[in-house]
Parts: C-alpha cells; structure tokens; sequence
C-alpha cells in the first residue's frame, strides 16, 4: 500500500490513474451485468480488475464498484454486500474475516481543503482495516483511516478518526469547523 500522498492533477501519474480508472469502470460495468451465477466470468472479470484472483473464500455480491483495483487487498473471509464502493487508489486493506454492510464506501483520496490548491492537486492516504471488523450498512470511511481489530462501526457512520480496537463507532453528523 502507498502512505499519504499529494499528486499533481496535471501530470503524468495523474494521466495514467485516470486511463485505470476509465478501464476499471469498463471492467465493473460488465462485472456488474453478468448473470449472479456465472461464477468463471465473475472470476476472470475480478483478477483484471485487481491484478490478481480474487481470494478463494471472498464474497462479494454485485454490483461492486472501484475505480482503481489494483490497490485493494482482500485477505481470506472477507465479506462484501451489494452496492459497495471501494476509491482505493492510495490502497485499501480488508484483513481476515471483515465483514462489508451494503451501501459501505472507501474512499482513499480527495482534495486540499484550500480552494487554490484543491484544483491543482488530489490527496490520497491508505485504508487498513483489521481482521474481524463489521462495518455496518451504508458507512463512509475516508482517507488515511486505521480501523482494529474485532471493532465494529455502525451503519451510516462516516469515520475520518482512526478506530481503537475491540470498540464501536456511530455518527454522520457534519460539523462546522472553519469558514473562508
């Protein structure tokens, strides 16, 4: 996985995360559209779409959204519910036996908070969950977060604050915190 990053939008790093993005999205698209039950075509549509196959004891139910791919890392028993959605291109990383509510979001980049900066630049930090996490349905959790073992973050919580171990996370309520 990456560490935090700062990419210029006009550059060629940013040209070909753009051109993976585009081909990724293709590749979803058609994942997406298959029948439930043609496993071999699920399959081979996973291994281009992360570069490697898809772990063995991995679910994931469809539709099934990234845009990048190459930097998700599924270990073993890892469980993915419908309509999921994974922005993993500063990395994402799902330990053993993690379990993905419907609706759940990872996003590993954004912009900078200052308006100059914000369309000059994309930010980005990785994602690492630990093993026997259940992130409930419709959660959001954004760059750089770090969430332990055993935890548990409720539905439609958004976390943007590193997750202690064995503990549980609730809240989406958005908060004023500076004015331009």
């Amino acid at each position: 996985m990456s560490s935090d990053r700062l990419m210029r939008i006009h550059s060629a790093e940013f040209q070909a995360m753009a051109e993976r993005v585009l081909r990724v999205t293709e590749l979803t698209s058609r994942l997406n559209a298959l029948p439930f039950d043609d496993e071999a075509g699920r399959a081979k549509l996973f291994e281009q779409i992360l570069g490697k196959p898809l772990p063995s004891r991995v679910t994931i139910y469809p539709p099934f959204y990234t845009d990048h791919g190459l930097n998700l890392d599924l270990a073993e028993r890892v469980f993915i519910n419908q309509n999921c959605t994974f922005l993993d291109y500063a990395g994402i990383r799902l330990g053993e036996r993690v379990m993905i509510g419907p609706k759940v979001t990872f996003i590993t980049s954004g912009h900078p908070v200052d308006p100059e900066e914000r369309r000059l630049y994309l930010t980005g930090a990785p994602i690492d969950v630990a093993e026997n996490v259940w992130i409930g349905a419709g959660a959001t959790i954004l760059p750089g977060v770090s969430i332990g073992r055993d935890a548990v973050v409720a539905a439609g919580a958004v976390v943007a604050d590193d997750v202690p171990p064995a503990s549980l996370v609730t809240g989406s309520k958005a908060t004023v915190h500076r004015r331009w």
